[in-house]
């Protein structure tokens, strides 16, 4: 199997992509970072050989994680992005009108810089927009000094392995609901909760303990093996029971075309199964 890809996320389970062609493979300071082409998911990015993102079903990823939030508070102005460095959801957040300035924390400059040249898809021309303000520091260090007042916050993080761990910590969701503004909406990636049921616990317990509604939702892309990967959400207001037609509204005047969010997906995605219910709190 020298051309493909094995992904060893999981102890005792694995995927593996072949690779049509190596685009790109380099060290950064943080981690190995691979780009290359798949017949099926189109352009893959890996780092340590664990899948990122695709040019193929990203858009699901990055739609429920802007999207329900954005559409869900119905006035986000100011969002915050940690992490995302291949600027897709970037891109997501900033096809909302409304939004008036995105805060973009990144760690890997490197990322960021080989995303532009490698997957320019991803991005499609969030990183030329004077909402975005790209900053390269680590998230943790950045939650932890903001002046805050953000409407939306989207941890778009790694898995809680390496650069990305500090992410998933009590201290950090603390200093993430202080940089909210009243009424603001924190998301977080949790992983597959069946294979990854600890993970999604664990940020759980900690939103029940800061939040006045703290639950998550749902989504299947693909490439995230396993099932369903599951968004944490967590906020002090009501926005999780915005009705579906006002929800439709807003959509609508939104204007924008999507490939996997509608309203009804995004109302959706909160009906939780059995054996996700089981792993909150």
């Amino acid at each position: 199997m020298t051309d493909w890809v094995r992904e060893s996320l999981h102890p005792d389970y694995a995927q593996a992509l072949r690779v049509g062609e190596m685009l790109y493979d380099s060290e950064t300071a943080h981690q190995r970072l691979k780009v290359f082409q798949n017949d099926t998911f189109g352009r893959v990015l890996t780092l340590d050989d664990v899948v990122q993102t695709t040019e193929g079903d990203n858009f699901i990823y990055h739609e429920m994680m802007s999207h329900v939030p954005i559409f869900a508070h119905g006035a986000a102005s100011r969002v915050l992005i940690i992490g995302g460095g291949d600027g897709g959801m970037a891109r997501e957040v900033l096809r909302h009108q409304s939004v008036s300035h995105v805060t973009m924390v990144e760690i890997d400059a490197g990322v960021v810089e080989f995303s532009k040249t490698y997957l320019p898809m991803l991005s499609n021309g969030a990183f030329d927009d004077p909402r975005l303000d790209l900053v390269i520091a680590d998230g943790a260090d950045f939650i932890r000094s903001t002046s805050g007042g953000y409407d939306v916050i989207i941890v778009d993080s790694t898995d809680p392995i390496g650069p990305g761990e500090v992410l998933f910590s009590d201290t950090f969701y603390g200093h993430a609901k202080r940089a909210l503004a009243p009424n603001g909406i924190l998301v977080t990636q949790n992983g597959v909760p069946f294979m990854q049921g600890e993970e999604l616990t664990n940020t759980m317990r900690a939103f029940t303990a800061l939040f006045v509604d703290a639950t998550c939702y749902l989504a299947t892309i693909p490439t995230y093996a396993g099932g369903p990967m599951a968004f944490g959400w967590g906020t002090d207001g009501d926005a999780r029971a915005t009705p579906l037609d006002v929800l439709q509204g807003r959509f609508d005047a939104a204007g924008i075309a999507t490939d996997y969010y509608t309203p009804e997906v995004h109302q959706g995605a909160f009906a939780l199964p059995g054996y996700v219910k089981k792993l909150l709190p």
